[in-house]
């Protein structure tokens, strides 16, 4: 069982047909993290903003990459907070740090304080990204690990269960990898992590596992050390 990691979310993970928001999905990863809490493992979370603020419509608008990322990283705080609501709502000790500063909502980012957070046992969410445009929620990922010193980025995805040769929605003959190493995944040009965070993952000796968010219970059964969807670790 990992004593300490960093889930990250897509935003489109926490959304439904319907609405931004699921109320069923933050109700289940409220849950799930509860249970494995409980159970002894340290957990940040890093979410996107994707299901409030998609690049596509940025580009449609005609919006210049920065300020695009400025409304994406506000988005990722949003999507912290509700999180933090569900976490409260069931009783999930949770505590949000920002990139950005927004004092009365919540503190900025600082290590030292997420890992006393993580100690207590609190969930530690951490929202607007990196701080900066032209990063990724990924490298946030990658950064906040390192900082934490987590030992595992569980890259939760949407409707997809690993990394694949090919995507697996439109080529059928397409295979999962169960094992890759970072240096493949850009050799490869396989579209996982950005080349920022696959190189902070590397040089800090942190190994992703990519799974599929659809099923929520996924969280437990990585958390215990359970092989499932595609690790990736080493060069």
């Amino acid at each position: 069982m990992y004593k300490r990691v960093l889930l990250k979310l897509s935003g489109e993970a926490l959304s439904s047909k319907e609405s931004s928001y699921s109320l069923d999905m933050l109700k289940n990863l409220a849950l799930q993290l509860k249970d494995a809490t409980e159970k002894g493992c340290q957990i940040g979370i890093v979410v996107g903003g994707g299901n409030i603020m998609r690049g596509k419509f940025a580009a449609q608008l005609g919006l210049p990459r920065s300020q695009a990322d400025n409304i994406g990283m506000l988005a990722t705080l949003m999507n912290a907070l509700a999180i933090q609501g569900a976490c409260d709502t069931f009783g999930v000790p949770s505590y949000v740090q920002s990139a950005i500063e927004v004092s009365k909502v919540c503190d900025i980012a600082d290590a030292r304080k997420a890992i006393e957070h993580l100690e207590k046992g609190e969930v530690v969410i951490f929202g607007g990204g990196t701080g900066n445009p032209y990063f990724s929620t990924d490298t946030a990922a990658a950064l906040r690990a390192a900082e934490i010193q987590a030992e595992a980025i569980l890259m939760a995805k949407n409707g997809v269960d690993g990394v694949y040769t090919a995507d697996p929605r439109k080529d059928p003959t397409a295979t999962k990898y169960e094992h890759l190493g970072y240096m493949e995944i850009l050799e490869k040009n396989l579209s996982v992590v950005d080349v920022t965070a696959a190189s902070l993952c590397l040089e800090n000796d942190i190994e992703t596992i990519v799974f599929n968010m659809n099923d929520i219970t996924n969280i437990a059964r990585v958390i215990n050390g359970e092989q499932i969807g595609t690790v990736i670790k080493g060069r």
